[in-house]
This record gives C-alpha cells, structure tokens and sequence, in this order.
C-alpha cells in the first residue's frame, strides 16, 4: 500500500481537510521531483486534491485543480500508449482504480455552474460524447439549456434522463415547463406504471403539473386536490406546497396561505423549492406588506433589490420591486422587473398584470391590449385571463360593453373569484346600477369575507341612502384592515353627515383648515387606491 493509496482512502472516509493538506504537500514534491510519482498517481493526487477543495466551496479554485488533472490524464493517456504493460495484460494504467475523466468534467460543470459561468458548463458536458453521459449529467446539462433558452437541446436531455430513469420527476417537470404534452411525458413512463406496484397515481401527477405549466389553474386545484385526498398520498408537504403555489397564482391568497401552513405544520423545516428564493418571498411579503401600507415605497424597494441580490431568479422578488418602482412613478423601471417576471416564470399571471398595469400607468392601452389579448389567446379563457383583458377593456369607453361581457364569463366560471367580482362591481358603479352591485357583494361575501369587497358594499349602499348598514360595512372592512384609508374616509363622511351643526360650525370657524384636511384625504385616497390594486394582483391580504 503506497502514499496515493493512504490518501484515496481519507478521502472515502470524508477527511477532507486531511486530503487537501497531504495531497498539496506530496503535489509540492512531485514538482520538485517529478520522477516521485507515476503519471497516473499524480493524476489521482489532482483529482482528490481539486475534491477536498470543492468540499470547501472554494469552486473556482476546484475547478482550476480539476482541469490540471484533466490535463495530466491527457499524457498518461499518451504515455499508456507509447508505454505499454510489461506483463502481457492489461496496462498499467488500466489496471490502476484511476477517477473517472467524466466524473471529473461533471465536477467542472458543477464549479461553473455554481460561479454561474453556465456557458462554461455547457462546453465542458457537451464534450462528453452522447454515448458516456449519465443521468445527472443529462440533467445537468438539460436544466443548463432550459435557463440558455436551448429548448430543443433541453428537451432531448430531459428525454434521455427519463429513458435511463424514468421515476425522475423533476425531468418530467422540466419537460412539461417546455410545452412537451402530458400524455407524450405519461407514455414514458407507463412500463414503470404498469410494472411496479401502487404507482397509478403517477399518470395523474403528471396530468396535475401539466395543466400548472399550461396555465390552467382551475383543473391544476381540481387534479392536485383529488391526488391529495387519496390515502397513500396525503399529507405529503410537496403536494401541499404545489397546491399553494397554484392557489397563489389564482389569486386565492386565503387558500394558498392555509395550505403552506399546513405543509409547514407537517415539516417545521420546510423551506421550497430554492431556499433563499421561498424563504426571501415569505419575508418579503410581510416587509412589503407593511412597508406599501406605511407608504415607504423606498424601504419596498430595498427590501426588493436584497432579496435579488441573494437570488437573482427570485420572482416574488422581481415583482416586488416592480411594484414598489411602479407606486413611486417609476413606470419605466417597473417594467424591466415585470419582463424579467415573465421571462422566468412565464405562466404566473401576476408577472403580466403588474406590467398591464404599468401600461395603463403610462396611458399604454394599446400595449396593454395588444398583452392582454396575447395572454387570453396563449392560455386560452378561464377566470383569470378574461378578467384581464377586462381590465383594459374597462379603460376605453368604446370597449365597456366587451368588458362586460368578458367579466359575465369570468364570474360563470367562478363566482368567488374576487378581482372579477371588484371589476364588475366598478362597472356596474359607473353605470349607477346599484342595486345589482349590492346583490352581487352580498352573494360573493356570504362565501368570503374580503376587505375591499365589504367597503365597495358600503359605498353601494350609501347610494342607496342605507347609511346604517354601510357604516356596519365600514367597520367591519376596518376589522379586517385597520388601514384601510378608503373605508376609513368612508365612516368619517357618514359621521359628519350624522351631524351637520358640528360640521357647519367647523366650516364656518376654520374652512381653510378643512379645506386642507380634504386635500390631504384624496392624495392619502389615490395612495390607497394604489395599493389596493396592488394588494390585489401581488396576492397580499
């Protein structure tokens, strides 16, 4: 047993920082002696040197020693030839247990791609011919193409990871994000279904994750709900945060919040998918939370630009930063984060309402039609995609008719679905029909309760002169968002019409002060407005 040998097995036994301390020192003595040791041992001193180096995350410099080593096995590759094996069998180098030259290069791929250098990764994995590529590394290289925009390429790697493993969920994920159809990703899967016992319920996961990734939100609730309410898969904390996720992009906060507190009941440690992502976007939506309530767009904005800074790919992010440069008049910056949105997850309708609404910021109609029509023709008409395109539409007087219509079908499909139920309530305000208005806001709050819905209700029925019930309405709009400032406001006109000698008496004794005071209502009004429209599309409550 020679010193290589002593050293290749701290490194099984996870001695790492033993191997790199040893190995530089016998690599320092091989330079100075180079006769010291064979070719091929001081290849595998390279190798378990740039290993106990990459198990220090100092990947830049593990990737540097990794190709040294790469560069060593080209000449004991040439020597091997040159030299065969003096005994008549097989070679010298053959015969010695060398690391493998793939292994190494998916170890270089695996430094580039954490230093983000993805150009770099995809060179050094499509060197390695078809024929000698494992799973991980086809799925390496196929998560590579994906972010690259490489679909094809992508696509043929997610392919050939679920013909060598075809369990490999997070292939098929990656195939269906591609546009690849379900029942093509379930046929190649169905001799594993078919063949090993208590996995039918595979074929309907991959339905589910299909419709997530097409953007049918309603049938993605549906088909999780009925793989979650079978026995053997209950309770499982990836369903419940998938089922989170969709009820997020559908808008029901009230839903998605329940679920994600039930997967972390389960698991306590829960933190999805990409750690600082999920995590930053649950702290930040509190943050933003108070930071938009309390005006201070600029502590959202900060709290925005940190959160992309720990993770670049951050959506909630993304979006929270929009939002804040949006709110602060910053409509130009707000829609560079919306595109980046949409780019990275571009079946989260959120990502195309913030940039719609930074259109119609900037008396952008035309984008914004051109965006919402886009969005109805790719994902095809539910609830949410023809209450966009209801939202422009209620912007020009030439096309109220045709929002009213699209909000009639959205409502068809689902009745509590709430900025569909806002929008016609507005629409039905402008046209002083308030009356429907009123039925309607009762019929949705007898299933829910909302802020927003109970303070339109309030402001109905002070059309109607119904002042006691409105202020009933008020107040508990009020319970329910203590800074509601439109609810607020409401309550406090009611308060001084229930009195008019006082509010006489303080026109006449200090009219230029009230005049001040209402000024100051409407701007703390157009805020709130703001953020109301906000609250609604970012999923706060």
């Amino acid at each position: 047993m020679n010193v290589i040998d002593h050293v290749r097995d701290m490194a099984a036994a996870g001695l790492h920082s033993n191997v790199r301390l040893v190995s530089s020192l016998l690599l320092t003595m091989s330079t100075n002696n180079p006769e010291l040791f064979s070719p091929a041992q001081k290849y595998q001193l390279l190798v378990h040197h740039a290993d106990a180096i990459f198990h220090d995350k100092e990947y830049r410099k593990a990737a540097c020693k990794y190709n040294m080593a790469l560069q060593q096995k080209k000449v004991l590759s040439k020597t091997s030839k040159v030299r065969p094996s003096s005994t008549g069998g097989p070679s010298s180098v053959q015969a010695q247990n060398l690391p493998s030259e793939i292994e190494v290069k998916y170890k270089i791929a695996e430094c580039y791609t954490i230093l983000k250098l993805d150009k770099d990764a995809i060179s050094v994995l499509d060197g390695i011919p078809s024929r000698q590529r494992t799973p991980k590394i086809n799925m390496m290289l196929a998560n590579l193409y994906r972010k690259a925009g490489q679909e094809r390429s992508a696509v043929t790697s997610y392919k050939e990871v679920l013909r060598q493993c075809p369990l490999a969920l997070d292939a098929i994920i990656g195939l269906l994000s591609l546009s690849v159809k379900g029942a093509e990703v379930a046929s190649m899967t169905m001799d594993v279904i078919q063949t090993i016992p208590n996995l039918d319920w595979l074929s309907v996961w991959i339905k589910a994750y299909a419709f997530i990734h097409g953007g049918d939100n309603h049938r993605a609730i549906n088909t999780i709900c009925s793989l979650e309410k079978k026995s053997l898969l209950r309770d499982n904390v990836n369903l419940l945060v998938s089922l989170a996720d969709v009820y997020f992009r559908a808008g029901d906060t009230k839903n998605a919040i329940l679920k994600f507190e039930q997967a972390q009941m389960l698991d306590p440690y829960l933190i999805k998918g990409r750690d600082v992502e999920v995590l930053g976007a649950r702290v930040a939506r509190k943050c933003a939370c108070h930071s938009f309530y309390s005006k201070r767009y600029s502590r959202a904005l900060y709290l925005g630009a940190k959160a992309i800074q720990l993770n670049s790919n951050s959506v909630q992010a993304l979006l929270l930063k929009g939002a804040a440069l949006r709110n602060m008049g910053r409509v130009q910056e707000a829609i560079i984060h919306f595109r980046e949105a949409m780019r990275l997850a571009p079946c989260r309708l959120d990502c195309y309402e913030g940039l719609i609404d930074c259109y119609l910021a900037s008396n952008g109609i035309r984008e914004a039609m051109g965006m919402a029509n886009n969005i109805y023709k790719t994902l095809g008409a539910n609830a949410q995609t023809l209450t966009i395109l209801a939202t422009v539409c209620l912007e020009d007087p030439m096309t109220q008719e045709k929002a009213k219509t699209l909000l009639d079908k959205a409502l068809a499909q689902r009745p509590d679905y709430i900025k569909a139920v806002v929008k016609k309530a507005e629409l039905l305000s402008r046209e002083q029909k308030y009356d429907e208005g009123i039925a309607l806001l009762r019929s949705t709050l007898a299933n829910q309760s909302d802020c927003m819905l109970h303070r339109m209700l309030g402001d109905f029925l002070v059309a109607v002169n119904d002042y006691q019930e409105a202020m009933d309405q008020y107040s508990i709009a009020l319970s329910l968002d203590p800074n509601d400032q439109k609810s607020l406001e409401g309550m406090q006109k009611m308060e001084k019409e229930e009195s008019p000698t006082d509010a006489t008496v303080e026109l006449d004794g200090d009219d230029m002060e009230g005049s001040g005071e209402e000024g100051d209502l409407e701007g703390s009004d157009s805020e709130a407005a703001q953020w109301a429209d906000q609250e609604q599309w970012f999923g706060m409550q």
